[in-house]
């Protein structure tokens, strides 16, 4: 008998036709890989979910209703459904740490309207605009503001007022709330009441994060392929990249790339990017945006993950981010400062001519490797998705085409129908898969992976077939050097 059948037994005797089905070469396009996402932040006691619990979420109204109206995870994930509806995603929430502190800032008022108007005040990326009459005092204004501030629970903060000065302070305790922008008029039509002053204190002295220790371990071996951080301080970037680095292995392969957002200047964004060296991990620059930079970090994961999944290898340049308000224009980086930065391992965005953030370049923060030595194997996310989307499609292929076959040396004589692979096989099979990925434009280069294939039976092992794969991922096009050589 020279067929290997899976379940039809060699000693029926009873007539009959028995027929199974072999689903081993079903398949003969690329495996489809199934994308998810996961968000995670501090929630608050108002929301109706459990902190520390896997959830999926599918909308930004249930995500306000578990996690709590004007938690830092409800507006990460309406950031997120504002740019990613598809995608399927999961957020865990985290309660404040036990020794956090919440950060607090101050308008101190001054002044009597001499004329009315509207005051517009921009809490976190989100406006209360209260009307002014002629004549109010500046507590007359405050107290109205407060009351303002506190009416609109979907604000970051809270506030009170006291002779003049509000003072706000961030729902959520922790670091997250230094990182709250407090302004006036931020678009070019908005301006301050005739005769009103304001002093405006920044949000300070926020202390502690949630350990996301207690996370990692929650998360097990659940599979997510983008993970939307909140932080960037240095012990939970650490963790995270630890588990992510651990994930990425050949043991385990669920990697995951995990992307953050930072505020600040442009040398605290560059030492930010200096103290950090993971392929794995991306940060987005936030800069002196009003929105804050969990939102920015959940926009941006959100645009990752939607059009990674449709092709990894293709540059996420010119991508709009939206639900995010970018630095007003007087405050952007330029070009030098942009490119300082994606050499510090820092991702950078442009705005259009609308005021719509858009992805310039999504780097990880992967720069040197284990000697020190400037290394750009893996500097871009797109390598990164691009070498995780390969490894799956090729291991489910190979699971799907051999799942329980028998190996044997090339040359051996066995009947065409049985379940056995050789050498050569393999090489055919991997040039196969190779051609697929050359089809939809992941790699290049076929001769030179022909010809570099190794697949041979291990040495000391005669039931393990080794596999050296030398694939040529295509590059993104992100540079046009052109030199015009004009005549008169």
């Amino acid at each position: 008998m020279a067929i290997s059948f899976l379940s039809v037994p060699t000693n029926l005797r009873v007539p009959g036709a028995y027929a199974e089905f072999d689903p081993s070469h079903a398949m003969r396009g690329l495996v489809m890989m199934p994308y998810k996402v996961l968000v995670f932040g501090q929630l608050l006691a108002t929301g109706t979910k459990d902190a520390d619990t896997l959830l999926r979420v599918t909308n930004a109204s249930d995500a306000r209703a578990w996690f709590g109206p004007g938690s830092q995870l409800a507006h990460m994930l309406e950031t997120h459904f504002a740019n990613n509806t598809f995608t399927e995603t999961y957020a865990v929430g985290l309660d404040d740490d036990g020794s956090a502190v919440a950060a607090t800032g101050t308008i101190a008022l001054t002044g009597t309207a001499t004329a009315a108007g509207t005051l517009s005040v921009w809490l976190g990326g989100r406006r209360v605009r209260l009307a002014v009459a002629s004549g109010d005092t500046a507590a007359e204004v405050a107290t109205a503001l407060a009351a303002a501030i506190n009416a609109d629970t979907d604000l970051a903060v809270t506030a009170a007022a006291d002779s003049g000065t509000v003072t706000v302070t961030a729902r959520n305790k922790g670091l997250c709330g230094n990182d709250i922008d407090i302004r006036l008029n931020y678009y070019s039509d908005e301006a301050t009441p005739a005769g009103i002053s304001a002093a405006i204190t920044a949000m300070a002295s926020g202390a502690t994060n949630p350990d996301i220790s207690g996370l990692i371990a929650l998360l097990g071996d659940e599979w997510f392929n983008i993970l939307t951080c909140p932080y960037t301080d240095a012990a939970n970037l650490t963790a995270l990249e630890t588990e992510l680095a651990e994930r990425w292995g050949p043991l385990r392969q669920i990697e995951g790339h995990a992307i953050a957002a930072a505020k600040g200047t442009h040398s605290a964004l560059g030492i930010l990017g200096d103290s950090r060296n993971s392929p794995h991990l991306t940060i987005m620059d936030a800069h002196d945006s009003p929105t804050p930079p969990w939102q920015w970090a959940a926009g941006v994961a959100a645009v990752g993950a939607y059009y990674g999944n449709i092709d990894p290898a293709r540059p996420f340049q010119t991508l709009p981010v939206s639900g995010l308000l970018p630095e007003l224009e007087t405050a952007r980086f330029t070009i030098e400062e942009r490119n300082l930065l994606l050499f510090d391992g820092i991702s950078t965005h442009t705005v259009d001519a609308g005021g719509v953030v858009r992805v310039e370049r999504l780097i990880t923060t992967y720069k040197t490797d284990a000697y020190g030595t400037a290394d750009t194997s893996l500097l871009d996310a797109n390598t990164v998705l691009t070498l995780g989307y390969i490894r799956y499609d090729l291991r489910a292929s190979m699971l799907s085409r051999y799942p329980r076959h028998k190996l044997a040396d090339d040359g051996t004589r066995f009947g065409a129908g049985q379940a056995v692979i050789t050498p050569s096989d393999g090489k055919a099979f991997a040039v196969e898969r190779f051609r697929k990925w050359e089809l939809v434009g992941l790699v290049e280069g076929f001769s030179q992976f022909k010809n570099d294939l190794i697949v041979e039976r291990n040495a000391t092992d005669p039931n393990r077939l080794d596999w050296l794969l030398p694939p040529d991922l295509v590059n993104q096009l992100r540079v046009h050097g052109v030199q015009i050589q004009f005549l008169l």
